[in-house]
């Protein structure tokens, strides 16, 4: 559920009392531990990946195709989790729970994007009598 702009302005006001009051506490609390955890998943999914490979290539040498394709699928999936790991990792600038600028303003545009394809939605109904 998303916060009320209210609530996001408090929420604002307490990030910013937090970095005036302490801002090296404020910068270690800021995404470090996502960092870390995130890498971390993507070393173990390179890891599964190769384990994966290593099975591809145990099932074409001894002829069991079921060792092959339990090493595709696990090649596959590791592949996912790395992508999908990499891509969440925030960078190392970059604060964590929309404590930055863009993804508040991002966060508006989708409000006003979504505002203006409610009223468009709204007028052809009107426009048709409903």
């Amino acid at each position: 559920m998303p916060l009320s702009e209210h609530e996001q302005r408090m929420l604002e006001q307490m990030e910013r009392a937090l970095y005036a009051e302490d801002p090296k506490f404020a910068t270690a609390l800021e995404g470090s531990g996502l960092r870390t955890y995130t890498r971390r998943r993507v070393y173990q999914a390179v890891a599964g990946f190769l384990v994966g490979i290593a099975l591809l290539m145990v099932g074409v040498i001894v002829p069991q195709i079921w060792i092959s394709v339990v090493g595709f699928l696990i090649m596959l999936g590791c592949a996912v989790l790395a992508v999908t790991g990499w891509r969440k990792a925030p960078k190392p600038g970059e604060a964590q729970g929309g404590g930055g600028a863009a993804p508040r303003r991002q966060g508006r545009q989708r409000r006003s994007m979504m505002a203006r394809i409610e009223e468009r939605w709204q007028r052809r109904r009107d426009e048709q009598g409903h």
